[in-house]
């Protein structure tokens, strides 16, 4: 990394103000240089200032375990950088709806969850203040040619899922082309945290993607910790790292599940949907929620584990264990299975690492690239899991990364539930020094989530910055479409499982 960079380490703050402020030309060129170098685009944002925007970028490097920052203000407009690094395309197109900025030469610029800019008065797209925005209404990609046709689906779905409107160009069965619009579900939690932490802060946390509540919490935990320079008990440590991967195991019995649902084959659907709330019974036991709510708060966490409940949820980790192993073999097992996942749905290597793939569906990809090893924090410094891997890209090297990391979970839960460190379980968090920033990123079951915190002057919220792994991985399910046959689309969709609200924030 250019030394105009400022490096630092996961989980740590620095004073804002010695951030490099770059020339805007200097900061996107060392962007560009930085990612063809192998670092990543972990988020990418705008502070809204009277002028336009300071830009604000936090690159990660898995070589080393740093994270840059630099900064470089805008007026008016802001260049793209889109076409040489497609993997910011949604991060510019993010900062011109928040901001009012228009991304100058962006290749397909439009909103991206179609709500007012942040700063009232300004739009990127020149809308009027009073003028209606609907949303998923504007121009769509088309594919012209004889026989060719297109197909939209949603954004209201016969099940029960969340709104998304995805559009297929097709010749026959074969999609040329997926385009996928969400923003039917936006909260503005980003806006509404600035200003913050206040005492609703957490439970907007908790729920900007609901099957993520640990994920995020710990993440903005991290990032408050830093600013405030809290130290976490150890034993708070091991008991959020057993919190993090049960919900990892629930979420990946219940995506294999699915998977299998998809092709039919019922008994792992079956299974694993009895098995998947198995894990969630185990969250409960830690804390009374079975999505982890309550757990995590900034110094700790709220909840104890007794001898007790240690041995009962070693008990049930043997028989969920067991009763997984038995459901999903059976799976591999299944000729007419694997037919199905093998060759459906696939992503090359170099497209996952153009568009910034992170998670499960990075690691199918080939991508070795997980922030519990890369970036580690909390207990994950202390207690390594090993990084899994597939190397084909397609449905089923994403069920197999999902199984064997659910087996990894699984060993480390137990691990940590054998030698809990003594001790409190949390410190009191003090107050957030001024006119810092923290950089928080956790692995998620979905992926990297990363959360950016920027302290003003009066030690408060002047902008913190949301991104959840799906924000990095919806243009990666457009891409697994391409050449597919439509009616693979369930399938592909199900092996991604991304998160609408975790995007739409």
């Amino acid at each position: 990394m250019s030394a105009r960079f400022l490096t630092l380490h996961n989980g740590s703050a620095v004073p804002f103000h010695e951030v490099p402020r770059l020339e805007l030309t200097a900061f996107l060129q060392q962007m560009i240089d930085a990612v063809d170098r192998g670092w990543r685009v972990s988020s990418y944002f705008g502070i809204p200032t009277e002028a336009g925007a300071t830009l604000c970028c936090a690159l990660s490097s898995t070589s080393d375990g740093s994270i840059a920052l630099a900064t470089a203000d805008a007026a008016g407009s802001f260049p793209s950088i889109a076409r040489f690094c497609p993997q910011v395309q949604l991060f510019e197109r993010e900062i011109a709806e928040q901001c009012g900025l228009p991304a100058e030469d962006h290749p397909w610029f439009k909103p991206v969850r179609f709500h007012r800019a942040f700063v009232p008065g300004r739009d990127a797209w020149g809308r009027a203040a009073g003028e209606p925005i609907p949303v998923g209404v504007m121009d769509y990609y088309r594919v012209e040619g004889d026989e060719v046709h297109e197909v939209a689906v949603g954004p209201v779905h016969a099940g029960i899922i969340e709104p998304g409107h995805f559009r297929f160009q097709c010749h026959g069965e074969e999609v040329f082309h997926l385009e996928i619009s969400l923003g039917y579900q936006y909260r503005g939690i980003e806006q509404g945290l600035m200003g913050g932490p206040d005492p609703r802060t957490p439970f907007r946390m908790e729920t900007i993607a609901g099957d993520t509540t640990i994920g995020h919490m710990q993440a903005y935990c991290m990032a408050l910790e830093a600013l405030a320079g809290t130290r976490v008990p150890a034993r708070a440590e091991a008991l959020r790292g057993i919190a993090l991967e049960l919900e990892r195991l629930a979420n990946h019995t219940g995506d294999l599940g699915a998977i299998a649902g998809d092709v039919g084959y019922l008994p792992t659907a079956s299974f694993c949907g009895r098995i998947r709330g198995d894990f969630l019974n185990m969250s409960a036991v830690l804390c009374g929620s079975r999505f982890g709510r309550g757990l995590v708060r900034p110094g700790g966490v709220l909840f104890d584990l007794g001898p007790a409940e240690r041995d009962d949820l070693l008990a049930r980790l043997d028989a969920a264990q067991s009763d997984l192993q038995g459901a999903v073999e059976i799976l591999w097992d299944a000729p007419s299975v694997m037919s199905r996942l093998e060759n459906t749905g696939t992503v090359p290597a170099d497209t996952a690492r153009e568009l910034g793939l992170v998670g499960p569906a990075a690691r199918a990809c080939g991508l070795n690239r997980d922030v519990r090893r890369d970036h580690p924090y909390g207990i994950y410094r202390m207690a390594q899991i090993p990084v899994v891997t597939a190397h084909h890209g397609d449905v089923c090297a994403r069920s197999t990364v999902r199984w064997l990391e659910a087996g990894k979970s699984l060993d480390f839960i137990r691990e940590q539930l054998k030698q809990l460190p003594g001790g409190g379980c949390r410190n009191e968090a003090g107050s957030l020094q001024p006119d810092r920033i923290a950089v928080a990123l956790t692995e998620g079951w979905r992926g990297e989530v990363c959360h950016v915190a920027i302290t003003g002057a009066d030690g408060r919220f002047l902008r913190y910055k949301v991104t959840d792994p799906s924000f990095h991985n919806w243009p990666g399910l457009a891409m697994a479409l391409r050449g597919e046959q439509i009616s693979d689309f369930p399938l592909c969709n199900k092996s991604f499982n991304l998160s609408y609200c975790g995007f739409d924030l």
